[in-house]
C-alpha cells in the first residue's frame, strides 16, 4: 500500500504545482534550459533578457514574435550563435515571452 501511496502524493503534488507555474514567468524560466544561455541582467551565451525586452518594447506583435522564437529557435538575430527550439508549449512560451517583455 505505502509503495502506491508515495507515487500517487508525489503525482498530486506535481499537479497542484503546474498552475502555479502557469502565471509566473519567472518560476517557468527556471524549470526550462532558457537559464543555461540567459540572464536577466546581462549577457551569457544569449543576450540579457532585460535587453530583449528593450528592443521589443515598442514592437507591435512582440509577445507573438517572442514566444514563436522561444518555441521554435531563431538564429542570426543577436549574433552568430543560433538559439534552439526549446522543448515548451505554446503557452508556455506566451507566458515566457510576457514576462520576459515585462522586465525592465
Amino acid at each position: 500500500m505505502k509503495k502506491l501511496l508515495i507515487p500517487m502524493f508525489a503525482l498530486g503534488v506535481a499537479f497542484a504545482a503546474q498552475p502555479a507555474l502557469a502565471n509566473d514567468g519567472e518560476a517557468l524560466f527556471k524549470t526550462k534550459p532558457c537559464a543555461a544561455c540567459h540572464t536577466i541582467d546581462s549577457k551569457m551565451v544569449g543576450p540579457a533578457l532585460k535587453e530583449v525586452a528593450a528592443k521589443y518594447a515598442d514592437v507591435d506583435g512582440a509577445s507573438e514574435t517572442l514566444a514563436l522564437h522561444i518555441k521554435d529557435g531563431i538564429s542570426g538575430l543577436w549574433g552568430p550563435i543560433p538559439m534552439p527550439p526549446n522543448a515548451v508549449t505554446e503557452e508556455e512560451a506566451k507566458i515566457l515571452a510576457d514576462w520576459v517583455l515585462s522586465l525592465k
